[in-house]
């Protein structure tokens, strides 16, 4: 079958890498002149190549590294396996031994530095709730609601540092289910799922970059910088800018893909009402430049009204180009403002008081709102018509593995 995938994302270029890989003809149509959606590099004005945030993936991201490995991505080289790790600067927090799981959970929460007894027992009977139920809980509670009556120091040095990295949504207004969700993958997932796996490589050297290589290396179109006008059915197939495919799938971000929806299908209601209904949450990356090496590649920062970051990666550890970068998940204000703050709160919480800002980047959609019981849009909008990415109907939050698995899904139906 001849497909078309709207969108150079990592949804779309994994569509186009598992569809390839099934024997169809690919195009893939890509607004920017850069791959990557929402996860890609940036040149900055003095010829750095950064990321348009400061990304992790962990190691229950199977699918997703799998399909690096078949572009050819060496992942021992490209990412920096570490356990996971959420200690604050001086060392008090809790990070998971290199064991199996549920080994090293028990072992971390034991072992947390800082804590006391009652903190660790709180968490420890938390955990094994969630376990003998399944992970499962009511598709309408928060994830605050869930950790009620736990100790406020697990809340703040467990519970709020994951929920906002993996849901980027805050506690209150997150999704339960979809944090249990990540929990269990994770940490009951196999030894090393709930591995930090931290780019030592730009983000387009990662996946985007070699997935284009590798589709055209085998006769598949890529077209960057082609911002796709019109789509609209065709008898049984379906047209992309005035060419035939039997079969399209939008990789594209929801609004986009409402807008093509939209013009196709104007009895796409349903599905156009829950699109159109996703509310996006911002993210924004810190870049600045010390003269101080951090101990650790990943460190988590107490936050707060005057301290907006919740974590601070030195990018020494990587190899990369000495920047620290402090991220700042479901971030407000202004960019002025927010990267004063962040620089405050880098010099007083750490030290660097030689601490200087490089650039600021805020991806103000960086991923949907996880609330609780969040309606998504399906995949299927008519026939021979899907989407996919990881605002579409699953399980996962707003994640690389989320795209990544939506789009293979799509590809296994069409």
């Amino acid at each position: 079958m001849r497909v078309g995938i709207v969108g150079a994302g990592w949804a779309g270029l994994a569509a186009g890498v598992r569809a390839a890989q099934a024997d169809h003809a690919v195009t893939v149509f890509e607004s920017a002149r850069t791959a990557g959606g929402r996860a890609r590099s940036v040149v900055h004005a003095d010829g750095l190549i950064l990321d348009n945030g400061q990304h992790i993936l962990i190691g229950a991201y199977t699918q997703t590294l799998a399909l690096m490995r078949t572009v050819g991505v060496e992942i021992e080289q490209a990412l920096l396996r570490l356990p996971l790790d959420l200690r604050f600067a001086d060392g008090s927090g809790i990070r998971l031994p290199d064991t199996a799981p549920p080994w090293d959970a028990m072992a971390g929460i034991v072992r947390a530095r800082g804590w006391t007894w009652r903190d660790k027992a709180g968490l420890l009977a938390a955990t094994t709730r969630w376990q003998l139920q399944g992970f499962r809980c009511a598709p309408g509670l928060s994830v605050a609601a869930l950790c009620a009556g736990m100790p406020q120091r697990v809340l703040d040095a467990f519970v709020e540092p994951l929920c906002l990295s993996a849901l980027n949504t805050p506690s209150e207004r997150a999704s339960a289910q979809v944090f249990l969700r990540v929990l269990h993958d994770s940490l009951m997932g196999g030894r090393g799922g709930s591995n930090l796996l931290i780019p030592r490589q730009p983000l387009g050297a990662l996946f985007p970059e070699p997935a284009i290589a590798w589709l055209e290396q085998r006769g598949h179109g890529v077209r960057l910088a082609h911002r796709v006008a019109s789509l609209r059915p065709n008898g049984p197939r379906w047209q992309i800018d005035g060419q035939d495919f039997d079969c399209v799938l939008l990789a594209c971000p929801s609004w986009e893909a409402a807008r093509l929806v939209r013009a196709a299908l104007p009895g796409a209601g349903a599905w156009l009402a829950r699109a159109e209904a996703l509310r996006f949450e911002p993210i924004t990356t810190v870049y600045a430049r010390s003269a101080t090496r951090l101990p650790r590649a990943m460190t988590a920062l107490p936050s707060g009204p005057d301290a907006p970051a919740q974590f601070v990666f030195d990018r020494r550890h990587l190899g990369a180009d000495g920047l620290l970068a402090f991220v700042v998940s479901v971030s407000g204000g202004t960019r002025e403002v927010l990267e004063q703050q962040v620089l405050a709160q880098g010099r007083r919480q750490l030290g660097l008081h030689d601490l200087q800002a490089v650039t600021t980047i805020i991806e103000k959609r960086a991923t949907f709102a996880c609330t609780p019981g969040l309606a998504r849009p399906a995949a299927r909008i008519a026939p021979g018509l899907a989407a996919c990415g990881e605002y579409v109907d699953g399980p996962y939050p707003g994640t690389l593995e989320g795209a990544v698995r939506s789009a293979l899904d799509a590809v296994a139906k069409l």
